[in-house]
């Protein structure tokens, strides 16, 4: 007799089932959402369990790597969990992990690979880069409010230039500047810090051999060569390099029912970062580089008869197919000959 068990957690409690292959339900329980306790509650059950599935979310990782080192733990795709899980009548925590122990027991689940430690704290620290430069955008966007709210037109100032102009302009009025200085004040430790992730970001990208290869490549800087190398882990993870765009949601969704065939719009399903860091280097190999290469005259051929914004996701998707194949083959990138070269 085959055994499966489902794993519903939340931030203090998990709540467990395990179901036999009939699907009969043979153990109920909660547990702490901690390796260590669901392993001696999974323990106690006494029987050969096949797979243990838990979906994917915040503590997902932790508690994989805890579980894996002895029990058959999953991690499922969550789009997918959900959708079974909406079967049930009722929302709780132990109708969820009985949905998700039946999951388990029939094998309509997607498998959900799980980044490694290294790369999980690397996407880690582009996150909190990302966040603290929208902070400060959204900071700066006040302060420029408050200043058209008085008459004063701020203009584009480096980023670093900021404060000065802004005080410069404000002169001796009082009152703003009394409005203004503590939002100054935050954007000036937000540099100061932004500047720190983003020098920590700089020293790990030189220092990894995958990421000075896919720097190579023209538009691709350090930011966008460690959050591909990051989102991706492992690069035998793809049998193909032409899954990767999709995989980051840079392919176009499809709807078809019957008669009906719909092309939409790219799926933007997979990792928001990875997606986003490729359509600005798309954006950068466009309209900064100035160095030939096959793949720009590619982009601004599609740019000429479609427009460059999807001139910019194409390129983003086939930079997603060339990084991976230049690290799955530890090759360098390929500018390929201009119109006109001769060879000696």
């Amino acid at each position: 007799m085959k055994y499966f068990a489902g794993l519903d957690v939340s931030l203090e409690e998990t709540a467990i089932c395990v179901v036999d292959e009939s699907g009969r339900i043979v153990k109920e329980g909660r547990a702490a959402s901690e390796p260590r306790a669901l392993c001696e509650v999974l323990g106690k059950v006494d029987l050969p369990l096949e797979r243990i599935g838990l979906e994917a979310c915040s503590l997902t990782a932790w508690l994989y790597d805890g579980l894996r080192e002895g029990l058959p733990a999953i991690c499922i795709e969550t789009r997918q969990a959900n959708a079974a899980m909406k079967t049930m009548p009722n929302k709780t925590d132990r109708n969820d992990a009985r949905a998700l122990a039946q999951i388990m027991r029939t094998g309509w689940y997607r498998q959900v690979h799980v980044k490694s430690q290294q790369c999980r704290l690397w996407r880690s620290l582009l996150v909190a880069r990302r966040t603290v430069l929208n902070e400060m955008r959204t900071i700066e966007n006040v302060v420029r409010s408050i200043l058209r709210e008085a008459g004063i037109k701020l203009g584009t100032p480096s980023r670093t230039a900021f404060g000065g102009r802004v005080r410069e302009l404000i002169g001796t009025d009082t009152v703003v500047i009394t409005l203004v200085e503590p939002l100054l004040a935050i954007v000036a430790t937000m540099l100061r810090e932004l500047g720190q992730l983003t020098k920590q970001v700089l020293n790990i990208a030189r220092q990894e051999r995958v990421c000075r290869r896919l720097m190579s490549v023209p538009g691709v800087g350090p930011i966008t060569a460690l959050a591909f190398r990051a989102t991706i882990d492992r690069s035998d993870r793809f049998r193909r390099s032409r899954d990767v765009g999709a995989h980051l949601g840079l392919t176009p969704a499809r709807y078809q029912s019957g008669e009906t065939d719909i092309q939409g719009k790219i799926s933007r399903c997979g990792d928001e970062l990875a997606r986003t860091a490729l359509y600005e280097a798309a954006h950068s190999l466009l309209v900064r580089s100035k160095k030939w290469s096959s793949l720009r005259a590619w982009g601004m051929n599609v740019a000429k008869r479609r427009g460059m914004a999807r001139a910019r996701v194409a390129v983003a998707r086939k930079l997603a197919v060339i990084l991976h194949r230049m690290w799955s083959d530890a090759t360098e990138f390929r500018f390929g000959k201009a119109p006109g070269h001769v060879s000696a």
